[in-house]
């Protein structure tokens, strides 16, 4: 998995193994052990909700999809595009989070998708 930071944007990315992986029901995990000695969780589950969420306690963030929206966006694969919530009351600082899946590991695994006519 891989976690880019910017600004209010989180981009988490995984691989098709780490799908299958979480469409079995699992949680995908990756740990980064700080200079300190901590450790910085960052995790992504399938809930049965009709959005994302985002908990966070100091150095462990968990993303919570959707599996409905998760499974029909698992359908469009391969694709560039990622799943996209945005977290927060629009009238304060909103969060907004991609999920995707590599699409060069995408085409690996699945082969490319036709165009549709």
């Amino acid at each position: 998995m891989k976690l880019q930071i910017q600004d209010q944007s989180l981009r988490f990315r995984i691989d098709e193994k780490e799908l299958a992986h979480l469409l079995a029901d699992h949680s995908i995990s990756e740990v980064t052990v700080l200079p300190n000695g901590e450790r910085f969780v960052q995790s992504v589950k399938l809930i049965t909700a009709e959005t994302a969420s985002l908990e966070t306690t100091h150095l462990n963030w968990s993303l919570m999809l959707p599996k409905a929206a998760t499974e029909k966006y698992v359908e469009s694969l391969p694709c560039r595009d990622a799943m996209s919530f945005v977290l927060g009351k629009l009238d304060e600082q909103t969060l907004t989070v991609h999920f995707e899946v590599d699409v060069r590991d995408s085409v690996r695994q699945r082969g490319r998708r036709l165009k549709k006519p």
